[in-house]
């Protein structure tokens, strides 16, 4: 079954099949942007890291959709890892208008893999772009950030913008990270907190409080359709 699920066709399938599905779902949906207000700066610079933790992935495309609704030439980045998983999602969110940068599938982000996804967003954002990186993805633990989102925005000069999303029907999956699954005909929410700017010396010390800001938007946005 591995070697099967890891044939170009098989995976081209599967892409096309999850794509069609979430665009159903997420076009159905009756949404409500809160926090619009800090999500207008990043629009108007073009440059940011959103950040969002790894379970809300499947509605986060509306998100993007609609930001580039607002500004048609926002580009936007989404770091995944070399994995097959990893490469399975980057085909699925290029769907949506994204771009793809592969980076390691290691949590340290020492590894070439990682210094690679680091500096090919460093490259992305400096020729006006927002990178967007799930800091618990690929493989966990859950909401536990790794430090390398607090180190993107640092070398590049940039604020976090927190993200999350929810939807009044959905599935959650039984994956490592409860991963939520939007149902098509519902209501739901697209959050964006406070921008969080990163010094570049000691931004070691940010990482903690970016992972409280991902969790707060998470839980305004599971407040907002409860």
């Amino acid at each position: 079954m591995k070697a099967l699920l890891r044939r170009p066709w098989v995976q081209a399938l599967i892409v096309r099949m999850i794509g069609g599905y979430l665009a159903f779902a997420l076009r159905t949906t009756r949404w409500t942007l809160v926090g619009g207000e800090h999500l207008a700066p990043v629009l108007e610079s073009g440059r940011a890291v959103a950040a969002f933790w790894h379970e809300r992935l499947p509605m986060m495309p509306e998100l993007l959709v609609r930001a580039r609704r607002r500004a048609p030439g926002l580009r936007a980045a989404v770091l995944v890892s070399r994995h097959s998983d990893g490469r399975l999602i980057g085909s699925i969110m290029r769907r949506f208008g994204a771009e793809v940068v592969h980076g390691s599938s290691a949590r340290s982000g020492r590894e070439r893999g990682g210094a690679a996804g680091v500096l090919a967003l460093l490259d992305f954002i400096a020729a006006g772009g927002v990178a967007v990186i799930t800091p618990d993805g690929p493989r966990g633990p859950r909401r536990v950030a790794a430090p390398g989102l607090a180190q993107v925005a640092a070398r590049a000069g940039v604020p976090v913008l927190p993200c999350a999303a929810q939807t009044r029907f959905r599935w959650v999956l039984g994956t490592w990270d409860r991963m939520v699954l939007p149902l098509p005909f519902g209501r739901g929410v697209l959050v964006c907190g406070a921008p969080i700017d990163v010094p570049r010396e000691g931004w070691e010390a940010m990482v903690g409080p970016i992972a409280a800001a991902l969790t707060a938007a998470a839980d305004v946005a599971d407040g907002v359709v409860a």
